[in-house]
């Protein structure tokens, strides 16, 4: 019998900023809102299943915009059976990946990173290219 295999090529419209605070999730939400002017509010918790690893349990905030959104999403899962995973794993050093989708190309995020960058809890901000991860994928949680 004739297998046949479906092919998915997923499209990365979005910018990424990655965040090194070592904060709660609440907190750094809360921050960011302030600091920039949102309204993040908590989603339900982004969960990932694999055959033969735990569950993967993502804590989010999310921004919904008329075109686009804006997205908080914690690296590190909810520990469970003892043992914490990884959003993107490649990146383990990263606290929060911070996504920006904008259709409306008024999105300023060269300010953002200026005005982020002057918060006491968050240590380090990276603009990150999506195509140079590996595990890109298992960002796509819209």
């Amino acid at each position: 019998m004739k297998k046949s295999k479906l092919l998915i090529e997923s499209t990365y419209d979005f910018d990424l900023l990655g965040l090194v605070a070592p904060l709660k999730d609440y907190k750094m939400a809360w921050m960011i809102n302030n600091c920039l002017g949102l309204e993040l509010k908590k989603g339900a918790d982004y969960t990932m299943e694999f055959t033969n690893q735990p569950t993967l349990i993502i804590s989010q905030y999310l921004l919904e915009k008329e075109f686009g959104f804006i997205q908080l999403l914690r690296n590190k899962s909810y520990p469970l059976a003892g043992q914490a995973r990884f959003l993107v794993p490649e990146l383990k050093i990263i606290d929060y990946f911070l996504l920006f989708q904008d259709k409306t190309d008024g999105l300023d995020l060269t300010m953002y990173i200026e005005r982020l960058s002057k918060l006491k809890g968050i240590q380090n901000i990276v603009k990150l290219d999506i195509s140079k991860l590996k595990s890109r994928d298992n960002l796509l949680t819209y």
